[in-house]
């Protein structure tokens, strides 16, 4: 039997102002499996984000039910939101001072995980010394520090440039899968949906709804799997030309 994290059933959301009902997301179902990477794709101003927000508790659904089997959850939005006046260590444990679990083994597993990322020599630097690409490394260091099992990542490599972009992109889905964290991807990028999920949900303008569903399946063991391994398959080139095909929103 499956081992669900996370499951949406038939969420719907509608913003109300004085002169009219806005619907943004309507009939909405998908579970996530723990350990699984599932990405959602679609048009631009689709809702999305809003479905981040629901299952993060940040936004109630008009209906529907939301049904999260953890409370540990780490949110990574599309800013680093790292706080200029503390250093990369203390903006990395800063979780962790929130929920009193600021304890010398916690930190000492803050410490090895930035040595992991190729942060350590630079821990005592802030915010402002350090490149885009440290900077998103620096803030997943700090969601993953609270042991998050559901991560949810809001766009977070769109601020970086295209080189910076595939790499920080690839050593975060390495991290992802060789750490077995349940995680919800929103992603305007499709190449980047492809290669770090094991499932892409494809939906709708708005209202959204759920379109298509897709299963990333590649030519390689699964311990041997990485974002930048997957682009360079056959397959990837026939996922993305599919979902690039049911995207089209031209009416073509």
């Amino acid at each position: 039997m499956m081992e669900y994290v996370c499951e949406l059933k038939n969420i719907s959301k509608r913003f109300h102002t004085i002169n009219n009902e806005t619907k943004a997301i309507e009939d909405i179902s998908f579970k996530v499996e723990k350990g699984e990477i599932v990405s959602i794709v679609g048009p631009s101003g689709c809702g999305k984000s809003t479905v981040l927000s629901i299952l993060a508790g940040l936004e109630k659904p008009s209906g529907g039910e939301v049904v999260v089997n953890t409370s540990n959850i780490g949110f990574m939005f599309q800013k680093d939101q790292l706080y200029e006046w503390r250093s990369i260590l203390k903006n990395c444990i800063l979780g962790l001072e929130i929920q009193h679990k600021d304890t010398e083994e916690n930190v000492n597993k803050v410490l090895k995980m930035l040595k992991k990322y190729g942060l350590y020599n630079f821990r005592n630097y802030y915010p402002r010394q350090l490149s885009g690409g440290m900077r998103q490394k620096a803030a997943l260091a700090r969601t993953l520090a609270i042991e998050p099992e559901l991560l949810l990542l809001d766009e977070p490599f769109s601020a970086l440039d295209y080189q910076t972009r595939l790499s920080v992109g690839n050593e975060v889905g390495e991290i992802l899968r060789k750490e077995k964290i349940s995680t919800i991807l929103v992603t305007h990028d499709i190449p980047e949906a492809v290669s770090i999920s094991d499932r892409v949900i494809l939906l709708t303008e708005r209202p959204a709804k759920i379109k298509k569903e897709y299963i990333m399946e590649f030519s390689m063991c699964e311990g041997e799997r990485t974002p930048m391994k997957c682009r360079n398959t056959t397959e990837f080139g026939g996922y993305f030309r599919e979902i690039w095909r049911d995207l089209d929103v031209s009416g073509k």
